[in-house]
């Protein structure tokens, strides 16, 4: 295939046998898009075997000879037009389609669904129109197969035409076309049927090469979700690269960017490729690298926008629709992990409002999600994150959910949810209602101490110096008397290197855990000390620290901003001179009482 040509990416969804495969076997066939002879030796096993030939075996026989460089997998088939090429996306079944389409690895322009026309409306036939609607596909054709069974007869075909248009009327989906077709017989499919005159409408193939591209994605705004930060040394290259693929948008040499959620600010330097002479402008659907003229700390999974136009959320909650494919149902208050474009955060279920049955379009108020099931539904992250509104870029405003390493459900974004608005945590953990409090204050516990509650935060790349610096602060006040208590967070954690990566899944909830921790260690009257690497202001919000008075302290890492709660140092510094420094910040914030 010449890629350089019109291409269109078409799935093709429908109820089983009502006959999608031989759809798509026949589209191949009369086209003339086979490799020389398959059809007829196709044709010749069957008669061996007194079989009768069927066009849906052609994807059988493609499929056992993949490896000899046919051009078709498990999920994938390609034919053309005089107009186009066409990619088809064969869904053998409504959770597999979700899965791929949801993940990107097949992103449908349009869509054709097949009903077969003596067995009418069925349940996957509802399901999967819904899940088009959920997935944003707006170009649909509805092809009401196996008219030879019923004698092309047109009522027949009218009664299943207006029995799924009312239903799609409901889900708000407007189908470009209903066409009668016999998949097996060839009716319709290339150019119209004698059997049936009373259709005027195109034929199959003429109907596709009628469908539109899609939309222009350089034309919205510039979005990178950054997948990977990658670091040269040899000979003399100091160069950060960071890489991804633009989603949205376009960008140029020279112009000014931010990184959400961080919003971590620098400008354009350079536009990398490899193997390929540096670009001035790059767009929507390269993988590309960036070079930045300020050197900033962001971590993979953050989006890199364009400062002068308009930007994406960023928040901890937002209103979503969910389709459900886990075997167990998804409860409030759960952790799972959430991937948006190339970030992962842990995400719980905080308020259900409406669960919708797929396959009938029924309401009912439920405490639980499960499989199958739509809802409309409130999520929240542990810690902020970027995102669009579904309606608005479709890429950045779609997500998976994650149970077990099994994709498990899938949605959009519908509606933005301000922090502010949000109940206090207390409503989302109970933790109020759970636990008894002591009649003793903190505040009466930390003055035993001659001390105030609070946190002591070594942030850093430098792992073992800032761990090193956290334990010598935390003798030197034991020493002196004082409550306190030192628990990190290491990179070796749990035997891996990479346990505490920007992309594992178990950091926020780590994270969550320790400034669970870190509030019973206040609560006491204690001053905990803590050590993170490669922490960053977003991950505050996971810590939820507001009640008790706060130091950060930095390890050659960027400032977050004009934060007065912090101190700045470099490896190279004297142990001692910091611990001396960080002891008279101590005192002046009245955390220490001489």
């Amino acid at each position: 295939m010449n890629f350089d040509e019109e291409q269109m990416n078409i799935v093709i969804v429908g109820h089983v046998d009502h006959g999608k495969s031989t759809v798509i076997g026949r589209l191949l066939a009369d086209t003339g898009s086979l490799p020389k002879g398959k059809l007829e030796q196709v044709k010749h096993n069957c008669e061996l075997n007194a079989k009768p030939f069927e066009y849906a075996f052609l994807l059988d026989a493609l499929k056992d000879e993949q490896s000899q460089g046919i051009t078709i997998d498990t999920a994938r088939c390609f034919f053309k037009t005089a107009k186009r090429h066409y990619i088809i996306i064969d869904a053998p079944g409504h959770i597999e389609f979700l899965k791929n389409m949801i993940t990107g690895a097949a992103r449908a322009e349009a869509a054709l669904l097949v009903i077969d026309a003596k067995e009418g409306v069925q349940e996957n036939s509802r399901r999967h129109g819904f899940m088009l609607s959920l997935l944003g596909i707006s170009q649909i054709v509805v092809l009401v197969n196996k008219m030879d069974r019923v004698g092309y007869n047109q009522e027949n075909f009218e009664q299943v035409k207006g029995e799924y248009l009312e239903f799609l009327k409901r889900i708000k989906v407007q189908p470009l076309a209903f066409i009668p077709i016999s998949a097996r017989e060839g009716d319709n499919l290339v150019a119209l049927s004698s059997r049936m005159p009373w259709y005027h409408g195109f034929p199959v193939i003429e109907m596709m090469d009628s469908l539109q591209k899609e939309k222009q994605k350089e034309h919205q705004p510039f979005r990178f979700p950054l997948q990977s930060i990658y670091k040269f040394t040899e000979d003399g290259d100091e160069r950060r690269i960071f890489a991804g693929t633009v989603e949205t948008g376009n960008i140029s040499v020279g112009e000014e960017v931010i990184f959400l959620p961080s919003r971590k600010k620098s400008q354009i330097e350079s536009i990398e490729g490899f193997n390929e002479p540096g670009k001035s402008l790059i767009q929507s659907g390269y993988a590309t690298g960036f070079t930045l003229k300020t050197q900033i700390y962001v971590k993979p999974g953050e989006m890199m926008c364009r400062l002068a136009e308009k930007l994406p959320n960023v928040g901890t909650a937002f209103r979503a629709n969910i389709f459900w494919m886990g075997k167990q149902p998804m409860l409030p208050g759960k952790n799972y992990k959430m991937k948006i474009a190339t970030n992962r955060a842990t995400v719980f279920l905080r308020k259900i409002e409406k669960v919708l049955d797929a396959s009938d379009l029924s309401n009912s108020k439920k405490k639980e999600i499960d499989r199958y099931d739509v809802a409309e539904c409130i999520l929240q992250t542990l810690k902020p994150i970027a995102y669009d509104i579904f309606q608005e870029i479709e890429t950045t405003g779609r997500f998976v959910i994650i149970d077990n390493y099994e994709i498990v459900g899938g949605g959009i974004i519908t509606e933005s949810i301000l922090d502010k608005d949000l109940v206090t945590e207390d409503d989302v953990t109970g933790s109020e209602q759970r636990w008894e409090k002591s009649n003793i204050s903190p505040l009466t516990r930390a003055e035993r101490f001659h001390q105030k509650p609070a946190l002591i935060l070594f942030a850093g790349e430098w792992d073992s110096f800032q761990q090193q610096l956290a334990k010598v602060l935390e003798e030197k006040l034991f020493r002196e008397g004082r409550g306190v208590y030192y628990l990190g967070l290491s990179n070796s954690a749990s035997g891996s290197d990479t346990s505490l990566s920007s992309n594992s899944e178990e950091r926020d909830e780590m994270i969550h855990r320790l400034g669970k921790l870190a509030h019973f260690f206040a609560d006491a009257g204690m001053i905990f000390i803590t050590s993170v690497p490669g922490f960053d202001e977003s991950e505050f919000e996971i810590l939820n620290w507001n009640e008790y008075d706060l130091l950060w302290i930095h390890i050659d890492q960027d400032s977050f901003g004009d934060s007065n709660e912090a101190l700045y140092f470099t490896h190279q510094d004297d142990v001692g001179n910091i611990i001396e420094m960080i002891n008279r910040t101590l005192l002046k914030k009245g955390i220490l009482e001489e």
